[in-house]
Protein backbone atom coordinates (compact mmCIF):
# COMPACT_ATOMS: atom_id res chain seq x y z
CA UNK A 1 0.00 0.00 0.00
CA UNK A 2 1.40 3.37 -0.89
CA UNK A 3 0.45 6.52 0.94
CA UNK A 4 -0.32 9.43 -0.69
CA UNK A 5 -0.23 12.84 1.10
CA UNK A 6 -3.82 15.28 0.26
CA UNK A 7 -3.73 19.01 0.54
CA UNK A 8 -5.30 18.15 3.97
CA UNK A 9 -2.97 18.15 7.02
CA UNK A 10 -3.45 14.44 8.30
CA UNK A 11 -5.55 13.13 5.13
CA UNK A 12 -3.98 10.37 2.80
CA UNK A 13 -4.23 8.83 -0.76
CA UNK A 14 -3.62 5.33 -0.14
CA UNK A 15 -3.27 3.02 -3.63
CA UNK A 16 -3.47 -0.46 -2.75
CA UNK A 17 -1.16 -3.19 -4.86
CA UNK A 18 -3.49 -4.58 -7.26
CA UNK A 19 -2.84 -8.15 -8.29
CA UNK A 20 -4.28 -9.26 -11.67
CA UNK A 21 -5.11 -11.00 -14.54
CA UNK A 22 -7.20 -12.30 -17.26
CA UNK A 23 -9.17 -13.54 -14.58
CA UNK A 24 -9.79 -10.89 -12.50
CA UNK A 25 -7.89 -9.14 -9.99
CA UNK A 26 -6.66 -9.39 -5.55
CA UNK A 27 -6.02 -6.41 -3.66
CA UNK A 28 -5.71 -6.03 0.19
CA UNK A 29 -8.49 -3.55 1.37
CA UNK A 30 -7.45 -3.44 4.93
CA UNK A 31 -4.62 -4.62 6.82
CA UNK A 32 -4.72 -3.47 10.55
CA UNK A 33 -0.39 -3.44 10.75
CA UNK A 34 -0.08 -2.20 7.41
CA UNK A 35 -1.84 0.88 8.01
CA UNK A 36 -0.35 1.40 11.41
CA UNK A 37 2.95 1.38 9.39
CA UNK A 38 1.11 4.12 7.62
CA UNK A 39 0.40 6.16 10.60
CA UNK A 40 -2.82 5.01 10.80
CA UNK A 41 -3.51 3.38 14.03
CA UNK A 42 -6.99 2.97 14.37
CA UNK A 43 -9.60 0.79 15.31
CA UNK A 44 -12.60 0.79 13.12
CA UNK A 45 -16.08 0.16 14.98
CA UNK A 46 -18.53 0.32 11.86
CA UNK A 47 -18.88 -0.46 8.07
CA UNK A 48 -21.01 1.49 5.52
CA UNK A 49 -22.23 0.84 2.37
CA UNK A 50 -24.20 3.26 0.39
CA UNK A 51 -25.81 3.23 -3.54
CA UNK A 52 -26.44 6.31 -5.05
CA UNK A 53 -27.62 7.28 -8.74
CA UNK A 54 -25.82 9.50 -11.01
CA UNK A 55 -25.53 13.40 -9.83
CA UNK A 56 -26.29 12.41 -6.18
CA UNK A 57 -24.57 14.74 -3.75
CA UNK A 58 -24.21 13.40 -0.21
CA UNK A 59 -22.17 16.02 2.49
CA UNK A 60 -20.70 17.76 3.57
CA UNK A 61 -20.76 15.74 7.33
CA UNK A 62 -19.67 15.56 10.45
CA UNK A 63 -20.10 14.67 13.69
CA UNK A 64 -19.54 17.00 16.63
CA UNK A 65 -19.07 15.10 19.19
CA UNK A 66 -17.14 11.43 19.23
CA UNK A 67 -15.92 12.59 15.60
CA UNK A 68 -15.09 9.90 12.84
CA UNK A 69 -12.36 9.09 11.00
CA UNK A 70 -13.00 7.25 7.94
CA UNK A 71 -11.12 4.62 5.19
CA UNK A 72 -13.48 4.91 1.98
CA UNK A 73 -13.31 3.50 -1.24
CA UNK A 74 -15.67 2.77 -4.30
CA UNK A 75 -16.57 -0.58 -5.56
CA UNK A 76 -18.68 0.51 -8.86
CA UNK A 77 -19.03 3.45 -10.53
CA UNK A 78 -16.94 6.68 -9.99
CA UNK A 79 -17.53 9.88 -7.36
CA UNK A 80 -16.07 12.57 -6.88
CA UNK A 81 -14.61 12.76 -3.19
CA UNK A 82 -14.17 15.48 -0.71
CA UNK A 83 -13.29 16.50 2.30
CA UNK A 84 -13.07 19.88 4.27
CA UNK A 85 -10.81 20.28 7.76
CA UNK A 86 -12.77 21.87 10.35
CA UNK A 87 -9.81 21.48 13.10
CA UNK A 88 -9.09 24.93 14.45
CA UNK A 89 -5.70 24.16 14.99
CA UNK A 90 -4.67 22.31 12.05
CA UNK A 91 -2.25 24.50 9.20
CA UNK A 92 -4.84 23.01 6.66
CA UNK A 93 -7.92 24.87 8.40
CA UNK A 94 -10.67 25.60 6.25
CA UNK A 95 -8.84 24.07 2.91
CA UNK A 96 -10.84 21.55 1.22
CA UNK A 97 -9.44 18.59 -1.06
CA UNK A 98 -11.34 16.09 -3.65
CA UNK A 99 -10.01 13.35 -5.65
CA UNK A 100 -11.86 11.23 -8.12
CA UNK A 101 -12.64 7.36 -6.71
CA UNK A 102 -13.55 4.37 -8.76
CA UNK A 103 -13.03 0.71 -9.34
CA UNK A 104 -11.06 1.40 -11.72
CA UNK A 105 -8.16 3.34 -9.66
CA UNK A 106 -9.29 1.62 -6.38
CA UNK A 107 -8.17 3.76 -4.76
CA UNK A 108 -8.74 5.16 -1.01
CA UNK A 109 -8.72 7.37 1.21
CA UNK A 110 -8.12 8.37 4.92
CA UNK A 111 -10.24 10.85 6.42
CA UNK A 112 -9.08 11.82 10.09
CA UNK A 113 -11.39 12.57 12.44
CA UNK A 114 -12.31 16.49 12.95
CA UNK A 115 -12.97 16.87 9.09
CA UNK A 116 -16.70 17.14 6.76
CA UNK A 117 -16.79 14.69 4.42
CA UNK A 118 -18.82 14.57 1.06
CA UNK A 119 -19.25 12.87 -2.68
CA UNK A 120 -21.07 13.29 -5.61
CA UNK A 121 -21.50 10.24 -8.08
CA UNK A 122 -20.30 10.39 -11.19
CA UNK A 123 -21.31 7.23 -12.81
CA UNK A 124 -24.91 5.83 -13.31
CA UNK A 125 -24.79 4.49 -10.49
CA UNK A 126 -21.59 4.33 -7.26
CA UNK A 127 -21.22 1.81 -4.75
CA UNK A 128 -19.59 3.89 -1.71
CA UNK A 129 -18.18 2.06 1.27
CA UNK A 130 -16.24 3.52 4.50
CA UNK A 131 -14.88 2.15 7.45
CA UNK A 132 -15.85 4.21 10.31
CA UNK A 133 -13.70 4.71 13.72
CA UNK A 134 -16.67 5.88 16.26
CA UNK A 135 -20.17 4.86 15.92
CA UNK A 136 -22.69 6.85 14.08
CA UNK A 137 -24.42 9.03 16.53
CA UNK A 138 -27.78 11.01 14.64
CA UNK A 139 -27.82 13.65 17.26
CA UNK A 140 -24.48 14.74 17.11
CA UNK A 141 -24.48 14.62 13.01
CA UNK A 142 -23.55 18.09 11.67
CA UNK A 143 -23.75 19.15 7.78
CA UNK A 144 -22.48 22.10 6.12
CA UNK A 145 -23.43 23.61 2.76
CA UNK A 146 -21.87 21.60 -0.23
CA UNK A 147 -21.72 24.98 -2.06
CA UNK A 148 -20.61 27.37 0.71
CA UNK A 149 -19.26 30.34 -1.59
CA UNK A 150 -16.65 30.84 1.98
CA UNK A 151 -15.28 26.56 1.58
CA UNK A 152 -15.18 27.39 -2.68
CA UNK A 153 -15.32 23.62 -3.54
CA UNK A 154 -15.39 22.89 -7.44
CA UNK A 155 -17.51 20.15 -7.51
CA UNK A 156 -17.49 18.82 -11.27
CA UNK A 157 -21.22 18.97 -11.81
CA UNK A 158 -22.54 17.21 -14.93
CA UNK A 159 -23.55 19.41 -17.97
CA UNK A 160 -23.71 22.22 -14.71
CA UNK A 161 -26.82 20.82 -13.13
CA UNK A 162 -27.30 21.11 -9.64
CA UNK A 163 -26.96 17.92 -7.75
CA UNK A 164 -29.52 15.86 -6.29
CA UNK A 165 -29.82 16.34 -2.32
CA UNK A 166 -31.40 14.84 0.23
CA UNK A 167 -33.57 17.15 2.71
CA UNK A 168 -30.70 17.28 5.46
CA UNK A 169 -27.99 18.14 3.03
CA UNK A 170 -30.13 20.95 1.71
CA UNK A 171 -30.64 22.62 5.16
CA UNK A 172 -26.67 22.59 5.66
CA UNK A 173 -25.39 25.05 7.31
CA UNK A 174 -22.71 27.75 6.11
CA UNK A 175 -19.11 27.48 7.11
CA UNK A 176 -18.78 30.30 9.51
CA UNK A 177 -22.13 29.18 11.11
CA UNK A 178 -20.96 25.66 11.55
CA UNK A 179 -19.61 24.05 15.29
CA UNK A 180 -15.81 23.32 14.89
CA UNK A 181 -13.17 21.11 16.07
Amino acid sequence: MQAIPTKIDGALRLLPKVFGDERGFFLESWNCKTFAELGIDVEFVQDNHSRSQKNVLRGLHYQIENPQGKLVWVTQGSVFDVFVDLRKSSPTFGAWDGHIISEENKERLWVPPGLAHGFLVLSDTADFQYKCTEYYTPAKERTIQWDDPEIGIEWPLLDGELPKLSAKDLAGKAFREAELF
